[in-house]
C-alpha cells in the first residue's frame, strides 16, 4: 500500500513538472480552403510554388492572433464554397463576397475588405461603356462569383463561365468575349499586365464586402476570426497588407 502511494506521488509530481515545462498549449489546427487563381488576393508563387497573396497573408495573421494553425487547401472557387457548406473545410478565404444567399449555406465573418464589380473590355472597344451595354453581348466571369451573378441579372446578356478568371481574360484578349465582369482589384491587376490590350469601362457598379466563410458547425471559429480581424485592423497589419498587395502590388 505504501509503495502504491509512493508511485502515485511520483506520477503526480512528474505530471506537474511536465506541465510546468510544457509552456503554452499547441495552437488548434484548422483546414482553410482557397482558390489560388485570384491575384492579388490568392495565387501560387511561381518561384517557391507556395500559396501567397493578400488573403493568404491575412489569414495567417488572423490565425496567429486567434491561436490557430492554418492548413491551406487549394481548390476551385465553386467547389470551394460547396466544400465549406458541406463542412469539408473548417473555413475558406478567397475574396468571398458576403451575400444573403451564402449566409444560408455557411457562416461568414465580419467584413475585412470592400470591393465592387467592373466591366473590362478590349482596349479598342468603345461600344461598351458600362454594364448597361452588355445586353446582347457575351460576358465572361469565374463560375460561382458575384461577377457571374451580375451578368446573369443583365437582360439579354450572355454569360460564359470559367474555372478561373485568367481563362476569361485570355478569351477577352483573344476576341472570344465582349467583356469580363470581375472584382475591381482583380481586374486592375490583369489590366496592369495587359495595359495595351484591355481596359475598365464605366464605374464600379456594386459595393461588396469580403468575409471569411466558415462551416456552420464551427460557430466558435466565427468568433475567433472576428476577434482576429479586429486585432489586425487595430495593430495596422491589415493596412500594411492592403498597401503591399492592393495599392502597390507584389
Amino acid at each position: 500500500m505504501k509503495r502504491l502511494s509512493l508511485v502515485v506521488i511520483v506520477l503526480v509530481l512528474a505530471g506537474l513538472l511536465l506541465a510546468g515545462c510544457g509552456g503554452a498549449a499547441a495552437p488548434t489546427k484548422i483546414k482553410i480552403g482557397t482558390d489560388a487563381t485570384f491575384p492579388p488576393f490568392e495565387l501560387v508563387d511561381e518561384q517557391t510554388k507556395e500559396l501567397t497573396g493578400f488573403d493568404v497573408e491575412l489569414m495567417k495573421a488572423i490565425a496567429q492572433k486567434a491561436g490557430l494553425e492554418v492548413e491551406f487547401v487549394n481548390v476551385g472557387f465553386d467547389p470551394l464554397l460547396a466544400g465549406v457548406a458541406q463542412c469539408q473545410y473548417d473555413g475558406a478565404i478567397a475574396a468571398i463576397t458576403i451575400t444573403d444567399e451564402r449566409k444560408q449555406q455557411m457562416s461568414l465573418s465580419n467584413p475585412y475588405f470592400e470591393a465592387g464589380q467592373v466591366v473590362v473590355v478590349k482596349i479598342d472597344n468603345d461600344a461598351i461603356k458600362s454594364k448597361d451595354d452588355l445586353g446582347g453581348k457575351t460576358a465572361g466571369a469565374q463560375i460561382g462569383t458575384t461577377g457571374a451573378i451580375e451578368i446573369g441579372n443583365i437582360p439579354d446578356a450572355k454569360l460564359k463561365t470559367y474555372d478561373s478568371f485568367d481563362l476569361a481574360f485570355q478569351d477577352l484578349i483573344n476576341g472570344q468575349l465582349d467583356a469580363v465582369v470581375a472584382d475591381n482589384p482583380l481586374a486592375l491587376g490583369y489590366i496592369g499586365k495587359n495595359a495595351d490590350k484591355i481596359k475598365v469601362t464605366g464605374p464600379v457598379f456594386t459595393s461588396e464586402n469580403y468575409g471569411i466563410a466558415v462551416c456552420n458547425k464551427k460557430a466558435d471559429l466565427v468568433t475567433k476570426f472576428n476577434q482576429g480581424i479586429d486585432a489586425v485592423k487595430a495593430d495596422g497589419t491589415l493596412e500594411k497588407l492592403i498597401q503591399k498587395w492592393i495599392v502597390t502590388g507584389q
